[in-house]
């Protein structure tokens, strides 16, 4: 079973869970308790992906206490003024159907418009209203992590970025340990690319495993937070079935190897200005 790390706040966060970015907000629902029945307990959603209703129906159908459940959505990038974020809030609330969410993030600094700082204020104030029990921030950047930590004195729980064996991100590793933020990966399967790789499938073979069973354990195995997403009811359980095999010096090393300049798949976080 998957081991429940710490945040710096003292809540515990599963260090595996189930992304439903890009699921058709049509079979939500149907994905998240396959999920569940999996033995999932975090779920991730966001105000953009449009599927918080279908994660709501899931957990309430599926008779998971909810003291079990970890949930996981994020504040949409034209939300960012106060007002704006707290109607925003509430609408979430209101799909998921809970009275208190896990975790809530701001899903993107967007530079450009410069309300990341609001934003953030506005989700502490949630979490000192007990609305919210963790607080964070998703594909921030040090200097945006620094202005937020500066100007308010709350450290973000969790950080939510890409990363995968092609874009390993070790040069934020530091600043986040030094801060105790947790780290959880996004794309964690390199938004599929990786699935083929050669290298990735010799380990796999070695193990008798999948090359995302490997890929999810490699990110297990440096105490980050993987969330791989799947609509396909056997992927899901076989996402989850990797606590019976480890990964050795060697296999750790040849990932390692794999890291990439040029392996983001996902957008820029200092550029991007998209709005949702």
């Amino acid at each position: 079973m998957p081991e429940q790390l710490t945040l710096n706040d003292g809540s515990k966060i599963p260090q595996i869970g189930l992304g439903v970015w890009q699921v058709d907000p049509d079979i939500t629902s149907q994905v998240v308790r396959w999920g569940l029945e999996a033995g999932y307990r975090l779920i991730d959603t966001a105000e953009g992906y449009r599927n918080e209703e279908g994660v709501g129906e899931a957990i309430r159908a599926a008779g998971v206490p909810r003291a079990e459940l970890f949930i996981t959505s994020k504040l949409r990038n034209g939300g960012h003024q106060r007002d704006a974020a707290l109607r925003s809030f509430d609408d979430t609330m209101q799909k998921l159907g809970i009275d208190q969410i896990d975790l809530f993030l701001i899903h993107w600094p967007v530079p450009s418009q410069n309300n990341y700082v609001e934003a953030w204020k506005t989700l502490v104030e949630l979490k000192q209203a007990g609305r919210i029990k963790s607080v964070g921030v998703s594909n921030f950047n040090q200097d945006h992590l620094e202005r937020i930590i500066g100007e308010t004195g709350v450290t973000p729980a969790v950080n939510q970025i890409e990363l995968h064996p092609r874009f390993q991100q070790r040069d934020k590793r530091e600043f986040h340990a030094k801060h105790g933020i947790r780290i959880e990966s996004w794309s964690p399967l390199g938004s599929g690319r990786l699935l083929a790789d050669p290298t990735l499938e010799g380990i796999a073979k070695k193990h008798g495993k999948s090359v995302a069973q490997v890929i999810i354990r490699w990110h297990l195995q440096q105490g980050l937070v993987v969330i791989p997403k799947s609509i396909h009811r056997d992927r899901i359980a076989a996402n989850f079935d990797v606590f019976d095999f480890e990964l050795d010096g060697g296999d750790m090393e040849t990932i390692r190897g794999m890291d990439s300049v040029d392996g983001r798949t996902g957008p820029n976080l200092v550029t991007a200005a998209f709005l949702f």
